[in-house]
C-alpha cells in the first residue's frame, strides 16, 4: 500500500490534518481531517478482503447514525485492504437459504443501511482501488461521487451465483449509466477497468494515489464534475422502449442458457422491464426477486460451486519454488501449456522434433496474450518468457519438465530415456498423459520417484482443472511442489492416484462412447447433443468428441476398455474408419461436424424431428455419476465434494447441478441406482451400479 494509505491506518488521515475523532468500531476506523471531512476506513477484522455481512452492515449503520448527528463537511469511504474496496457480500451467509421470506427480511435490513448512506445530507465520496464488486459496487453507487484509483476494476458477478444485484444495484446502476450497458454487465458478470467505468459515467474521476487528497476536496467542495445520466438514459428507461429492449435481451440470454436452468438473468430483465423508471417500486421488487432466486436449487448449487473452487485452491498449498518450466511437445496441449505458464510469469522453454509446431504454439500464444493481458508491455514480457528451444537445452536448468507428446507408451518412455540424464537434481518430471497409468510409464526410469502427472484439459486457457497424478513411489515433497505450481499458475489442482483414465477421462469416456452407440442406433447427432444440453451440459458429447479429437477419443477408449472391459460401451468400427480417413474433428476441419478456423460451422439444419427422451439423457449422464462413485470407492480420489468440483472445472459438467455426485444426491441415490439397474437389464452390464453406491451418502 502507498504511504498515504498507511497514514490513514496509523491515524494520520492522508496528510490532510490531525485526526480529531475515532470511533470504537470493529471493522471501521472513523477519523476527521482539518477540513472537517470524515474519513471512514473499511477494514474487516480477520479477513484479507472486505466483504459485507450482517455484522458489518449493523456496524456500518451505527457509523451512519453517528455521522447524521455530527454532520461533517463530507464523508469519504475507503478500504484499508490491499486487495481492493469491497469484494461483495460474504457468500457464507447465502449457504443453505431455504425460506424466501427470511431472506427478504434480511436483505431488507441491508437495503435500509444502503438507503441511509444515499440519504446522508453531506457530500459522500467513495475512493476505490482494486476490486469493487457486487455489494461493494452497490455501496459505491449509493455515494454521490466515485473516485477510482487507476487499475481499479468494477463488476456485478452475482449472476455467477444464480442471483442478480440485491442491494439496490439493479436500480442505481441502470439509472446512472446507459441501461443497455448496465444490463449487459449485470447479465454477463464481466468486470471493467477504471477508464471504462469513467467513460460509462460509473465513476466521476480516475486518479493516482498521490492525487487522492485533492480529488476528494474537489468532490466534497463541488469542484468535481459529476457524471450525470444523459437524455439517452431517459429514453432507454422509457416504458415502451424498455419492453422492446427487454425482449431482445431475453433472446440473447436464451442463446447462453435456458431460463429453467439459470433463472437469474431473466428475473433481472423482468425487473428492469417492469420498474426501470420507478426507483422505489424497483427497489422493493429487487428484494423480493433476490430472495426468491436465493432459495432456488440453481443458486444454492452455484454457491456450492463457489466454495468448491475455494476448497480446491487450498489443495495447492503454498511456497511454489518452480521458476523455469521446460515443455516437450509443442502440439495443441503442450504449446498451450507452455503459453499459459509463460503468461503467469514463469520462464518457459518449449521444444519439439520439428520447428512448425513451435511456430504454431508461439502464434497461439500471441492470440491468447492479446485477449487476456491488457498492457502491451506485459504482452511483450510474456513473449520474452516463452523461449523456443529446438535443441532441448532447457531441460538442464528446468525445475519442472512437462512431457506432452502423443499418447503412445513407447514414445513417452523413449523421451524419458533421453532427458532423464540431463535433468538437474530435484527437478520434477511430469507427464500430461490423459489416460496412461504412471506405473507403466515409470518402468524405464532410473529415478521413478520424481515422475508424476500434470494432466491439463483442453482448452488450457479456459478449463481450470489440472489433475495432479501420483503413483505409489512418487516423492511426497515433489508432489507438494507440483500442487503449489498448479496454484501458482492460477489453476485448480485435483490430487489423484494413478489409475487408467484417472478421474475425469474415466468418467467422461462413457459419456462420449454412449453417444457413439446412439449414433449406431440411428439417432441423429443433433438430437444426442440436444439431450446433453437439455440436461445442462455446455455442449453435447458428439461436439465434445470433435473438440477433443476423435483419435484421442479412440485411443483413450481403447485403453480404458482394455482395463475395464464391458464396463465401457464398445467402440464402433466406423469410428476407427473415420479416424483412419483423417476425420479427427476440429483440428482437421472435419469430424462429425465441419469446422473452420477452430469454430464449428453452423448449417441451416432442419428443426429437430425427435425430442430427446429421459432415457437418452440417463444413458449419457448417469454413467458419469457411477464412475465417480467407483473412483471414490477405489481410493483414486478421497473427497466427494472435490470430485464434483473436478468434473465441473475440468469438463464443464452442468454447474447448476452441483456436480455428478451432488446431482445423484438431489435426484435420490435409490432412484439413480434403480435407473442404472433398469438400463443394465435392457442394454447391458455397462450400466451396472457400482458397489460404492451402498456406502455413498
Amino acid at each position: 500500500m502507498d504511504s498515504e494509505i498507511m497514514n490513514v491506518l496509523e491515524g494520520r488521515v492522508l496528510e490532510l490534518g490531525p485526526a480529531r475523532e475515532a470511533g470504537p468500531y470493529k471493522h471501521f476506523k472513523l477519523t476527521r481531517d482539518g477540513d472537517g471531512i470524515a474519513w471512514l476506513l473499511f477494514d474487516r477484522e480477520g479477513a484479507s478482503a472486505n466483504t459485507l455481512n450482517a455484522e458489518v452492515l449493523e456496524e456500518f449503520d451505527a457509523v451512519l447514525t453517528s455521522l447524521e448527528s455530527q454532520r461533517p463537511t463530507g464523508l469519504v469511504i475507503r478500504s484499508a485492504k490491499t486487495s481492493g474496496f469491497i469484494a461483495g457480500a460474504d457468500v457464507n451467509e447465502f449457504r443453505g437459504a431455504s425460506d424466501a421470506r427470511v431472506v427478504e427480511t434480511e436483505i431488507g435490513r441491508a437495503h435500509a443501511v444502503i438507503d441511509r448512506l444515499e440519504a446522508l445530507r453531506v457530500p459522500t465520496v467513495a475512493v476505490i482501488h482494486g476490486f469493487c464488486l457486487g455489494g461493494g459496487l452497490e455501496v459505491a453507487l449509493a455515494c454521490q461521487s466515485r473516485i477510482a484509483i487507476d487499475g481499479a476494476r468494477f463488476g456485478f458477478p452475482e449472476v455467477m451465483l444464480g442471483l442478480h444485484p440485491g442491494l439496490g444495484g439493479t436500480v442505481r446502476f441502470t439509472q446512472l449509466v446507459n441501461p443497455m450497458q448496465a444490463m449487459s454487465l449485470m447479465l454477463t458478470g464481466k468486470t471493467i477497468d477504471a477508464r471504462r467505468a469513467k467513460s460509462l459515467g460509473l465513476v466521476d474521476a480516475v486518479t493516482q494515489e498521490r492525487h487522492v487528497s485533492s480529488a476528494v476536496k474537489d468532490a466534497v467542495f463541488g469542484r468535481l464534475k459529476r457524471a450525470r445520466p444523459g437524455s439517452l438514459n431517459t429514453l432507454l428507461n422509457f416504458g415502451p422502449v424498455r419492453g422492446f429492449l427487454a425482449s431482445r435481451m431475453r433472446s440473447e440470454a436464451a442463446k447462453a442458457a435456458p431460463q429453467a436452468h439459470y433463472p437469474a438473468p431473466y428475473a433481472l430483465i423482468d425487473l428492469w422491464e417492469k420498474y426501470g423508471s420507478e426507483k422505489h417500486a424497483m427497489l422493493a421488487a429487487e428484494k423480493r426477486s433476490f430472495a426468491e432466486l436465493m432459495v432456488t436449487p440453481t443458486a444454492q448449487n452455484l454457491i456450492r460451486v463457489f466454495f468448491l473452487r475455494e476448497q480446491m485452491k487450498k489443495l495447492a498449498g503454498g511456497g511454489n519454488r518452480i521458476t523455469h518450466v521446460h515443455v516437450i511437445g509443442a502440439g495443441a496441449m503442450g504449446g498451450d501449456i507452455a503459453a499459459w505458464c509463460a503468461g503467469r510469469d514463469l520462464r518457459v522453454t518449449l521444444s519439439d522434433m520439428k520447428p512448425e509446431p513451435v511456430a504454431g504454439a508461439i502464434k497461439r500464444a500471441d492470440d491468447l496474450y492479446r485477449k487476456i493481458i491488457r498492457k502491451r508491455t506485459d504482452v511483450r514480457d510474456a513473449h520474452d518468457r516463452l523461449i523456443p528451444d529446438m535443441d532441448g537445452e532447457g531441460v538442464r536448468n528446468a525445475d519442472l519438465i512437462i512431457e506432452a507428446v502423443p499418447e503412445k507408451l513407447e514414445l513417452k518412455q523413449k523421451v524419458y530415456a533421453g532427458l532423464e540424464p540431463k535433468m538437474k537434481p530435484g527437478a520434477i518430471l511430469a507427464t500430461n498423459t490423459s489416460s496412461i497409468p504412471l506405473q507403466d510409464l515409470r518402468a524405464a526410469l532410473g529415478k521413478p520417484e520424481r515422475l508424476l502427472g500434470l494432466h491439463f484439459f483442453n482448452p488450457v486457457s479456459r478449463l481450470q482443472l489440472v489433475e495432479v497424478v501420483s503413483h505409489d513411489g512418487t516423492d511426497g515433497e515433489l508432489l507438494k511442489q507440483a500442487l503449489a505450481f498448479v496454484g501458482a499458475i492460477d489453476r485448480l489442482p485435483l490430487p489423484v492416484k494413478s489409475s487408467p483414465g484417472f478421474l475425469v477421462n474415466r468418467a467422461l469416456t462413457p459419456y462420449m462412447l454412449e453417444a457413439m452407440l446412439l449414433l449406431d442406433e440411428k439417432v441423429d447427432k443433433s438430437v444426442i447433443d440436444a439431450a446433453a444440453k437439455k440436461f445442462g451440459m455446455p455442449m453435447g458429447p458428439i461436439e465434445l468428441a470433435d473438440q477433443v479429437g476423435l483419435d484421442i477419443c479412440l485411443d483413450v477408449g481403447d485403453m480404458l476398455r482394455s482395463k475395464f472391459g464391458d464396463l465401457l460401451p464398445p467402440t464402433p468400427a466406423w469410428l476407427r474408419e473415420k479416424v483412419a480417413r483423417g476425420e479427427l474433428g476440429r483440428k482437421t476441419g472435419k469430424g462429425f461436424y465441419l469446422w473452420k478456423d477452430g469454430k464449428r460451422e453452423k448449417t441451416s439444419a432442419p428443426a429437430l424431428t425427435t425430442e430427446p427422451t429421459q432415457e437418452m439423457i440417463d444413458r449419457l449422464v448417469l454413467p458419469m455419476s457411477n464412475v465417480c462413485v467407483a473412483c471414490l470407492r477405489e481410493g483414486i480420489v478421497d473427497n466427494a465434494d472435490v470430485v464434483d468440483g473436478a468434473m465441473i472445472f475440468g469438463t464443464g459438467y452442468a454447474p447448476f447441478r452441483g456436480g455428478p455426485l451432488n446431482y445423484a444426491r438431489t435426484r435420490g441415490v435409490e432412484n439413480v441406482v434403480s435407473t442404472l439397474q433398469a438400463l443394465a437389464q435392457k442394454l447391458g452390464g455397462r450400466f451396472a451400479p457400482d458397489a460404492g453406491w451402498e456406502s455413498f451418502k
